[in-house]
């Protein structure tokens, strides 16, 4: 039984070598879990010694194939415990990432399973992001940032790279939400910005927020 601080160094490095162009490193380690780059190399020597990573200094961490299957199963239990949260108990997304972080932990497969199966078996979670099967197979789809679209492409809304509550927080001001069909219809040569038409409104948004929007072109 791996404890809370393995499971969650384990899901930062699955995250960021799927994510970041650097991959895990140190440094990024230790941004993502808050952690000091000192504290974050005695727990990857740990890990290693573990056969749960292959770590070598000032290299990206990289995942042995038993570290790999434990962050996907942590994964699988955080984004069904969102789902949860978000269609049964009626939870913003924006509230349920710290709260999901708590329940990932459970480690009975019985009950996950029993889980997926009372949710239908979700492929996404409330953020656009797979959800790993029973099997640890994670079915991705063929999606990027709004950031890479050219006036008078049109798209689907399928997820967000930020997830922090700040930016879900102004993506609902905006009333952009999963599913939400858009167009782009021009972009301003000065800061990237892009005008989208959405459910007959235009808005534009910064290239920061293009950049952490995903899509999936129509």
């Amino acid at each position: 039984m791996a404890s809370n601080a393995v499971e969650n160094y384990l899901k930062a490095i699955f995250q960021l070598n799927n994510k970041v162009k650097d991959g895990a490193t140190t440094n990024a380690i230790g941004e993502q879990l808050g952690i000091k780059a000192a504290t974050v190399s005695d727990m990857l020597k740990k890990l290693d010694s573990l056969k749960l990573i292959n770590y070598k200094k000032y290299h990206a961490v990289q995942l042995t194939k038993k570290g790999e299957e434990l962050a996907v199963s942590i994964i699988r239990r955080h984004r069904l415990w969102e789902v949860f949260l978000v269609e049964k108990l009626a939870f913003s997304w924006d509230e349920v990432h710290d709260i999901a972080e708590e329940l990932e932990h459970i480690e009975s497969s019985e009950l996950v399973n029993r889980l997926d199966d009372f949710l239908d078996n979700p492929k996404f979670d409330p953020h656009g992001d797979p959800i790993p099967d029973r099997d640890g197979v994670i079915h991705r789809r063929d999606q990027l940032p709004l950031a890479e679209l050219t006036p008078g492409d049109k798209a689907v809304v399928t997820g967000v790279k930020d997830s922090s509550s700040s930016f879900l927080q102004f993506l609902d001001n905006q009333n952009i939400q999963l599913g939400h069909e858009l167009t782009v219809t021009s972009i301003f040569d000065y800061d990237k910005s892009r005008v989208v038409e959405m459910r007959g409104k235009s808005i534009t948004l910064s290239q920061q927020v293009c950049k952490n929007l995903y899509v999936k072109t129509a």
